[in-house]
């Protein structure tokens, strides 16, 4: 008896830099400048999801974050850098940035907390208790 095995052959994808993309608009808008959508990590454990906003040269003063009706919206209004040299070549643009969410009911939105620490924003959105995992206690007799 000849049996075959199937081989399936992955291919390993190297790693690349995702270049800055400019937000989407789906209505005319009355902005000045551009606007860009921050690079966002997102992870759960099993009391929060965390957000983590990639916004270089973003001032705490400057980020406004908004609730409303269940959309969380990260808005910054980055200032130019004021300088008397003319750039020959650059790679970064400067922009403002623009981001939202549409949270679920198992967000506790009273509870939202945000921190910004080297242009990176860090938002814990806690998880309402009723999605919560939790141990029932069995009681003998």
């Amino acid at each position: 008896m000849n049996t075959q095995s199937n081989v399936t052959e992955t291919s390993s994808t190297d790693l690349q830099v995702k270049e800055k993309q400019q937000a989407a608009t789906k209505e005319t808008g009355t902005r000045e400048g551009s606007y860009f959508e921050p690079q966002v990590d997102i992870f759960e454990t099993a009391d929060a999801l965390t957000l983590t906003a990639d916004l270089p040269g973003a001032e705490p003063g400057e980020v406004v974050t908004d609730l409303k009706d269940s959309l969380l919206t990260i808005q910054v209004n980055v200032k130019p850098v004021e300088s008397k040299w003319k750039p020959l070549y650059q790679e970064y643009e400067v922009g403002h940035y623009l981001r939202q969410f549409r949270l679920g009911q198992h967000i506790d939105q009273g509870g939202i907390t945000a921190k910004l620490k080297d242009g990176v924003l860090t938002l814990t959105l806690p998880k309402s208790e009723a999605v919560k995992p939790r141990r029932v206690e069995i009681v003998s007799g």
